[in-house]
Order: structure tokens, then sequence, then C-alpha cells
């Protein structure tokens, strides 16, 4: 009986959770503090978990930090250990609300929202206000949002004799296709 019972709730509370979500953790962001005629400061992440909650119109973007790829390996330790400090803090989230959305309205024509929501990088917490473009595709959702990124907003430190050579704005940009699949969902957890 109690196994029975177990079952039900489990099977219950997967079927709430499962429903009326899109979801995705194949998301992408590119991220770029490049400075013209110095050398070229460029990360891609693929691993990005991206989360829609049409109901409530949340949207929830989480990265880590240690997913991040770049062309050189050396760009990339230093990133992870002497900037992003990836063991102390070792993921990125955003949550947010996107503000006047109804699944509803949402067709095969992009349309521009903003989402408005804290982020959080290192430890530190900012509100921020992104626009995002989201439109359908096939039987998903796809969204792509720009994320400009302020590095004294997070403490992040780089030294002073390279300091010139990197953007003081970090540019970050989110492609994501979120779907209503539950095998990814589980992944995502």
């Amino acid at each position: 009986m109690k196994k029975i019972t177990l079952f039900i709730l489990l099977f219950t509370a997967y079927s709430v959770v499962a429903q009326d979500k899109f979801f995705t953790n194949s998301g992408t962001i590119n991220f770029e503090a490049s400075i013209p005629l110095f050398e070229e400061i460029k990360a891609v992440n693929r691993q990005v978990a991206i989360v829609l909650e049409p109901k409530t119109s949340t949207f929830i973007c989480t990265v880590v930090i240690k997913d991040f790829r770049f062309k050189l390996d050396l760009m990339q330790e230093h990133f992870n250990e002497n900037y992003m400090q990836s063991e102390r803090y070792p993921k990125a989230v955003f949550k947010g609300k996107i503000e006047k959305f109804d699944l509803k309205d949402i067709t095969e024509e992009e349309k521009m929202y903003q989402i408005k929501g804290k982020l959080v990088v290192r430890g530190k917490t900012k509100q921020i206000m992104v626009d995002a473009l989201i439109k359908k595709v096939g039987d998903g959702i796809q969204i792509i949002s720009d994320f400009p990124i302020l590095v004294s907003d997070f403490d992040i430190q780089i030294p002073d004799e390279i300091a010139s050579r990197i953007s003081k704005t970090a540019n970050t940009e989110l492609i994501g296709v979120m779907r209503t699949n539950d095998q990814v969902y589980l992944t995502l957890k």
C-alpha cells in the first residue's frame, strides 16, 4: 500500500512539475569583453539551463561558469580562477518576470519583451531589465536576449596592467529554444 501511495504522489508531483513549463539545458550564452586592437576575449557556453513558466511569466536562466569555453586554455583558466572564482561561485542565475507576457500572443513572428529580474553573479545580486525577442519555433519557444554586464557591479577585480585591454562591460547574448519535454526537465534538476 505504501508503494502505491508513493507512486501516486510521485506521479502527481511529476505531472504538476512537467505541465505548462518550457525548458532546455542546451541554451547558449556568447560572452565578449574585447577591446579593439587587443586580443579577443570571447567565450561560449552551450549548456545553459532555461525555464519559462508562462502562467506566472517567470523566466529563469542558470549557467555553470566553468562551462564557458575560450579559444585559449590559459584565458579560460584565468577567467575561472582569477576573475570569476568559479570554485567559490560555480553558477550565475537570472530570475525575472517577462512583462506583458501571454503565451497566446506568441507566434512565429518575433516580438520584443522586457524581462525584469535579479542577476546573481559571484554572490552579488543586481536588479536588471533586459530586452528579449521571443517567438514560436516548431514545438517550442525561442528567446534571444542581450545581457550587458558591468564588471564593477559584481566586484570582478581586473589587474591594472591588463585593465585597459578588457572591456568594463561584458556583452552576453542568450539564445535558447525551450520545449515541454519531460526528459529535458529531469536532466535540468
